[in-house]
């Protein structure tokens, strides 16, 4: 890093001059020798690199040699606290990974300590894969946005319902009473910086009866808020929807008011082609987890024919207790590769598409696309930058030809170097900088204890 002397006209607190920047909005578009300039948290410029040094004072001046710069990854599903979990239960098929080892293991466990824990060990794991905003949904939410917000991610939290008891809420009503109290008091709170948003989250159309999903409806409509809801995810799911509504999940959810443009439908696997039309002609959103998908032997979610129909298609990780990797960098090569042998087509999302459902989309699926998703003057500063430079310890990533290309089909989460979150450096040299991680391996050592009598 250096420091400018105050001589040009416009000011910034910081300048980042890469090798390159997809800025993911125009689509399709690589930029070579420009620089971004930030100003309290939000982008200020993307220009030439001749014309940042010209026309810009910049407090601080950062040097990327070698790098590339993109808007921050947007995980559009995930189970933070469930990192506590991974490995605990593999190899099985969803219901019985659920009914016989997941929830018992819950039901002993989880807590709001359990959560906070858990989900610091999930931020730092995305972090260092480039991921800047989460979508959650899981018990104990205000421990989820605590965690959150001391390392200073950006994260949209789930108020989650279901219509049995759990240690958390003992029924829908009590759900939905302590989830609005925790977002009235997280948007009240004095420390709070604009990072959380919120989400309804009725958990499944198998936990979740009709009565429930019309007050969330309603909720949803009265205070603006997305609806985060697995849906469509297994054929046994559909099999029991029909002989309990008479519906499959989807037209149920048409009956309820829950399609809209507010619904965020994960995984999304078994759609026939009118049910895809309808996502699209709805304006819905799918969170799309190839790698939890393909574990738990879900199926093959129809991502090009979703795409063409103009399905708004985002990635999630899902838990790491259903994928084991919160690896967003990951499921993009996953997904783009599964998309051409799905739709036998090679051209089947490409890198460029693959970069937009990893970032703008799952920023539009959150209500979040005029805030995050790409590098555009206005927007936030929630920006990665990933390592493809020839220093000779990098041989995957040599030769290069197509930075996106070698983004989405080569590259790792071991070659993202920072990142940055309104502006706020929080991974600098693959160093991550929050103290929130300080003490937290012998917290997580603890969990580990309580938890590994589930393995007898």
């Amino acid at each position: 890093m250096s420091t400018l002397p105050d001589t040009t006209l416009q000011r910034a607190d910081l300048r980042l001059d890469p090798e390159w920047i997809i800025p993911i909005q125009p689509a399709g578009l690589t930029l070579q020798q420009h620089s971004v300039l930030i100003r309290d948290g939000r982008i200020v410029a993307l220009l030439p690199r001749a014309d940042a040094e010209t026309l810009w004072r910049a407090d601080v001046v950062q040097a990327l040699p070698g790098q590339l710069l993109m808007p921050g990854l947007v995980n559009l599903h995930c189970h933070a606290a469930m990192s506590l979990m991974r490995g605990l239960a593999d190899d099985l098929p969803l219901m019985t990974w659920l009914q016989q080892h997941i929830w018992p293991a819950e039901g002993r466990h989880v807590s709001d300590a359990f959560v906070y824990d858990g989900s610091l060990l999930a931020c730092a794991e995305m972090l260092r894969a480039g991921v800047t905003c989460f979508n959650d949904m899981y018990f104990f939410p205000e421990a989820t946005a605590r965690a959150a917000r001391a390392v200073g991610m950006r994260a949209a939290i789930g108020l989650i319902v279901m219509d049995f008891p759990t240690p958390y809420a003992s029924d829908p009503e009590d759900y939905l009473a302590k989830g609005l109290a925790m977002r009235d008091a997280m948007r009240d709170s004095s420390s709070d910086d604009g990072l959380l948003s919120f989400c309804m989250a009725p958990h499944a159309p198998y936990t979740v009866g009709n009565k429930s999903f019309e007050r969330i409806v309603t909720l949803a409509e009265e205070l603006e808020l997305p609806i985060h809801l697995h849906l469509h995810e297994t054929t046994e799911e559909i099999a029991t929807s029909l002989q309990q509504h008479g519906l499959r999940p989807l037209a149920r959810m048409q009956s309820l008011g829950v399609l809209g443009p507010r619904l965020i439908a994960v995984h999304a696997v078994h759609l026939t082609p009118q049910e895809i039309d309808l996502l699209a002609r709805h304006g819905a959103s799918v969170a799309h987890c190839p790698s939890s998908n393909l574990k738990l032997a879900s199926g093959f979610a129809p991502v090009a024919a979703m795409l063409e129909a103009g399905v708004n298609l985002g990635l999630g990780t899902d838990g790491a207790a259903s994928n084991n990797r919160l690896d967003l960098l990951g499921e993009m090569r996953t997904a783009s590769l599964l998309a051409k042998a799905v739709a036998n087509r090679a051209d089947a999302l490409p890198a460029h598409a693959t970069l937009h459902a990893a970032t703008l989309a799952g920023a539009r699926a959150l209500g979040l696309e005029s805030e995050i998703g790409s590098i555009e003057v206005g927007k936030a500063a929630d920006l990665i930058a990933i390592d493809l430079s020839p220093d000779g310890h990098q041989p995957a990533l040599r030769p290069l030809y197509q930075p996106a290309s070698q983004l989405v089909y080569a590259a790792g989460r071991e070659h993202v170097s920072h990142v940055w979150v309104a502006g706020q450096a929080l991974m600098q040299a693959r160093d991550l900088l929050p103290g929130a991680f300080s003490d937290l391996n012998s917290r997580v050592d603890l969990w580990q204890n309580r938890l590994v009598a589930e393995f007898d």
